[in-house]
């Protein structure tokens, strides 16, 4: 009996295959824009993760803010100095590396072409500050760093768009008005989370910088990494104090310096992420229920299109609760469709557009389960009601419906 109620709910969609289909539009939104919302939100969140891991672990990064001058007006407060970096060193238990920078704009020529990208100056602290490993050559040595020796080590940025890709050790390389000779290349990192190439840049010995770039001394930050069983929170508060004895900063007075905890900042994308995520994600749910009231409308012009045949069946012996087991039926066989075609729909269009933004498709079953599963409460839940009043139709006044 159950069979024979289900092939007629079938039979009945399929007499007026057009407006089931149309019926389940909502629910085929609604479905989609889940998935895809879910899929895209938490694949921005992982990228951005991937993205802020590439700047280091555990990481630190210490730069000289801003001073309140006469007037409330704002200074440029005194730039950091290597012996910060030493400071720190000495100072500060639980840190694993302390690398003093500073970077300047500048052109590398070499091969007949030019490029405009950065120059770093930087000790080898630099590269285990920030987990970049050496993919071809090696690194700076001691008696390169102490004489200030015109060596550099470049990302792979340059290597391809100046090189061509090809074999760079030992070449020679201008750099703004310095040549130097090209010792290493640096393992790959791509886009930082803020969308610049991190591959994009030249790495001097810091003396060379200062001498033959900048003509001071000046750091412009000090990279911290901090070692995995300290605690990054409290290293942050040790640099603090630390610097506010070095620069002399009153009790009163506000840092004229700032201290950035990489894993702080991967925590508050990731949260705005997820937020907005979960935002448009219930704004799509909203297209799940007007896909339900569509259903629910739907099936109830169906009932009364269908009054006599109601009124028909009801009158030779057929059950009040097999009309409306094949009326509910019909809804949910709309809303499993409709589901079907959504889940397949969101899968595409959060491959499609994965793949136009550049995140990693991060696919969560149970939210593809949940979806589904809520497209065929759907059909339960507003298929009821029309399902209902087929039921209780008198079987003498159906007949007489014109």
């Amino acid at each position: 009996m159950i069979w024979e109620t289900i092939k007629l709910a079938l039979q009945a969609i399929r007499r007026n295959l057009m407006r089931s289909f149309l019926t389940t539009l909502g629910v085929v939104i609604g479905v989609a824009a889940v998935i895809t919302m879910v899929t895209l939100g938490q694949g921005s969140t992982k990228k951005i993760t991937q993205d802020i891991a590439k700047l280091g672990t555990n990481l630190l990064v210490l730069r000289p803010g801003q001073a309140v001058g006469p007037g409330g007006v704002q200074d440029v407060a005194h730039q950091l100095e290597v012996a910060d970096a030493e400071a720190i060193r000495r100072e500060i238990p639980g840190t694993r590396a302390v690398a003093p920078a500073a970077t300047r704009a500048a052109t590398a020529i070499a091969n007949g072409k030019n490029w405009s990208t950065n120059v770093t100056g930087a000790e080898t602290t630099y590269l285990t500050a920030r987990d970049w490993p050496v993919a071809e050559g090696r690194t700076f040595n001691d008696g390169e760093l102490r004489a200030g020796r015109s060596v550099c080590l470049i990302g792979k940025t340059i290597q391809r768009e100046v090189f061509g890709g090809g074999d760079v050790i030992g070449q020679l390389m201008r750099v703004g008005k310095m040549s130097c000779e090209i010792v290493g290349v640096l393992a790959e990192k791509g886009e930082s989370a803020f969308g610049q190439d991190q591959d994009d840049l030249v790495v001097i010995p810091l003396r060379t910088f200062h001498r033959r770039v900048a003509g001071n001394t000046d750091v412009g930050y000090i990279y911290i990494g901090v070692d995995s069983q300290h605690s990054t929170a409290k290293t942050l508060k040790a640099v603090e104090l630390l610097m506010r004895e070095r620069r002399r900063i009153g009790a009163g007075d506000e840092d004229d310096f700032f201290v950035r905890d990489m894993k702080e900042i991967a925590a508050t994308l990731t949260g705005t992420y997820k937020v907005l995520t979960g935002l448009l994600s219930a704004v799509a749910a909203i297209s799940l229920l007007v896909g339900g009231i569509g259903i629910m409308n739907i099936m109830l012009v169906s009932v009364t299109e269908r009054t006599r045949e109601i009124g028909t069946r009801l009158a030779i012996g057929a059950l009040a609760g097999q009309v409306l087991t094949q009326f509910l039926i019909e809804a949910v066989v709309l809303s499993l469709f409709g589901g079907l075609i959504g889940v397949a729909l969101g899968l595409g269009l959060s491959w499609m557009l994965a793949s136009a933004i550049k995140v990693p498709m991060a696919l969560d079953f149970s939210v593809i389960a949940l979806a589904f599963g809520f497209s065929a409460a759907v059909g339960v839940i507003f298929g009821y009601f029309p399902a209902r009043k087929a039921a209780r139709l008198d079987p003498i006044e159906a007949l007489r419906h014109e």
